[in-house]
């Protein structure tokens, strides 16, 4: 071997180590999500390399519902979960179960119907009005969940409330079969799950949310205690890596859907990571909207813990003011710098 390729080959082994030692070095963290396009930023900050730019390795676990993941939050078996806020929050946080809400997910602002409620494609001739639906069975994804506080608000504009309709609980996965099996009547389905109920004809839209509940919070972004706590670094870390994931899924809609430059890429990231693999599905949804700097729809979050009060589901102890944890998306938002779309100057 000749000084040259000796030489050559010292590199390479020297490369080798430090790219080795970087991979040690970096944090690991569990991330709970539930396979819904609210997801894209998640899976956009890991795919474009956001996360692994500020030294995290991120591994996602799947769940049907984010009520499921506030049991694991809040032992530290997983460092973030997103999704609908539910009674199992509260009541975890009345337990002395450090859980916060520290950034938007999703929301359904004005053309962001996203989340909608569905009815099944052979009732279309007799359900025109929410007040045809009194009576029939009605999803949502768990027992205690924000969708509940939707099909409510959707009742009342009938006059009515969800006591008026039976709701059974059923992950979003399950809603086509079960449209299709006339398990269920009508549902608040959330995308893509609702497109893909469409284009199997298994059920049709009666409304979305933005239209009879503008700018809902759909779903947030959590830490559990021990992530804050322990992990404070690393937690600012992922909110700048989650906020430019945000921030490039905000980039790419287009009257509130896929539409972008460079929404073939967020599409085929879907299908890399997504349960649902068909690309026309995420072409067709009606998106969701994020908050390119995190922000929370509070109004919102306080009128579904009202519900759940209501409801008799929590004891009204604690309030919004005491998961809410926002000093991160500012940070993240501060040090990133005001949001600019993409080609605009």
């Amino acid at each position: 071997m000749g000084l040259a390729q000796h030489l050559r080959l010292l590199a390479i082994i020297a490369t080798m180590g430090l790219t080795g030692a970087a991979a040690l070095a970096e944090e690991r963290l569990k991330v709970g999500v539930i396979g819904t396009v609210s997801d894209a930023p998640f899976f956009i900050a890991e795919k474009k390399g956001y996360f692994r730019d500020e030294g995290l390795s991120v591994e996602f676990i799947f769940f049907d519902s984010a009520a499921k993941m506030i049991a694991p939050l809040g032992i530290g078996e997983l460092d973030v979960g997103g999704g609908a806020t539910s009674a199992a929050l509260y009541n975890a946080a009345g337990r002395s179960v450090n859980i916060r809400i520290v950034a938007d997910k999703a929301r359904n602002s004005a053309g962001f119907g996203f989340q909608a409620l569905m009815v099944r494609k052979d009732l279309q001739d007799k359900v025109a009005r929410f007040a045809d639906l009194k009576g029939l069975k009605v999803a949502v994804s768990a027992a205690g969940n924000s969708e509940a506080f939707l099909l409510d608000q959707a009742m009342r504009k009938a006059g009515m409330t969800i006591a008026d309709v039976e709701t059974v609980f059923l992950g979003f996965p399950q809603h086509p079969a079960a449209f299709l099996n006339k398990a269920i009547d009508a549902s608040i389905s959330t995308e893509p799950t609702t497109s893909l109920e469409i284009q199997r004809g298994a059920a049709f839209k009666l409304a979305g949310a933005d239209a009879f509940y503008p700018d809902f919070q759909t779903a947030v972004t959590f830490y559990g205690g021990d992530f804050i706590k322990k992990k404070p670094d690393a937690a600012g870390k992922f909110m700048k890596a989650l906020m430019r994931g945000m921030r490039y899924y905000v980039d790419n809609l287009v009257d509130g859907h896929l539409a972008g430059p460079r929404s073939q890429e967020i599409i085929d990231i879907m299908v890399a990571e997504s349960p649902l693999k068909d690309p026309r599905v995420y072409r067709d949804i009606v998106s969701h909207y994020v908050d390119p700097n995190g922000a929370i729809d509070e109004a919102s979050l306080r009128a579904v813990w009202q519900f759940f009060k209501a409801q008799g589901q929590i004891n009204g102890q604690i309030t919004i003011d005491d998961v809410l944890d926002l000093r991160f998306a500012k940070a993240a938002a501060a040090e990133l710098g005001p949001y600019q779309r993409a080609g605009k100057q």
